[in-house]
């Protein structure tokens, strides 16, 4: 049985946020929230509020054990990316991209 929350539409980029989905991956739940607090990273507090998601979907709708919780999945897709653009020299402009991220959380009981 295993328990998932998503962030869609998140504004980080995917790059910036997997890097924090790798630092977390395979660790019990306790662990990865104390991982999480620790990192000096902007996405590391929406990683938190999704993880801290996920274990209670799992506590309350699929009644698991929450101290026999491991961070089964974790990865970030890119989302839509917000176009904009920033006048040049010469009466030019430069696309800026905004980039946005899907963030999935799959929290498994150990065996």
């Amino acid at each position: 049985m295993e328990a998932k929350a998503h962030l869609k539409y998140a504004r980080i980029s995917p790059r910036k946020v997997k890097i924090v989905c790798d630092l977390i991956r395979g660790k019990d739940t306790k662990m990865a929230a104390a991982i999480l607090m620790q990192t000096p990273k902007a996405a590391s507090e929406l990683m938190q509020k999704l993880l801290h998601s996920a274990v209670s979907n799992a506590e309350n709708n699929h009644e698991m054990d929450p101290d026999s919780l491991f961070v089964s999945e974790v990865y970030a897709n890119p989302g839509p990316i917000l176009k904009r653009g920033m006048p040049r020299a010469r009466g030019s402009s430069a696309r800026i991209n905004k980039r946005t991220s899907h963030i999935t959380i799959v929290v498994k009981e150990r065996e």
